[in-house]
């Protein structure tokens, strides 16, 4: 008879405690779900907060009155290999870049490549690039183009642009000065 008794009153409160554990994990899965929105919502204002970090370096770094850009592109074919361009300002090299063949078929379709950003006083300055690749006949060619610019208040964009020339059939590079 004791048995039987022990077990009427040791079932039910094995049943009472089983259904507390239930609510407990049920708790802690809802706190769980809670931290991992939280942690995703923190995700964001960190994400927003870099971007807008960014931002301000950016505008601190080169300030828009000083600011020059220099962007090269490329739509080139059968007369010249580009491999790298090299750029100067007044005398100075302010970018070396050796193209990776990822990159190559990007500027390829289209794509623009910020070669240089920097900033530099207003007044008169001397933009040379140079072009490194191969050129017709699979000779190595090195080509440079010229740009003397007015650097005025506000930023200054210069666009470095390879094109073939079908009537010369050679590459032809134009540096000009974006409005």
């Amino acid at each position: 008879m004791n048995v039987i008794l022990r077990l009427m009153l040791v079932v039910p409160l094995a049943l009472v405690n089983g259904a507390h554990a239930e609510e407990q994990a049920q708790a802690a899965a809802g706190q769980f779900q809670g931290l991992d929105e939280q942690v995703q919502s923190l995700k964001q204002e960190v994400l927003a907060l870099n971007r807008d970090l960014f931002t301000l370096e950016e505008e601190l770094l080169f300030p828009s009155n000083t600011q020059v850009a220099v962007f090269l592109s490329v739509d080139v074919g059968k007369f010249f290999a580009f491999d790298a361009a090299e750029v100067k300002i007044d005398d100075k090299v302010v970018a070396h870049y050796l193209y990776t063949q990822r990159e190559l078929e990007a500027l390829e379709r289209g794509g623009v490549h910020r070669i240089y950003m920097g900033n530099l006083r207003t007044g008169k300055h001397e933009l040379v690039a140079f072009f490194t690749g191969k050129g017709p006949h699979g000779r190595d060619y090195r080509r440079g183009a010229t740009l003397t610019f007015e650097k005025g208040i506000g930023p200054k964009f210069v666009e470095l642009k390879i094109v073939d020339d079908t009537g010369k059939e050679q590459p032809d590079f134009v540096v000009k000065e974006w409005e």
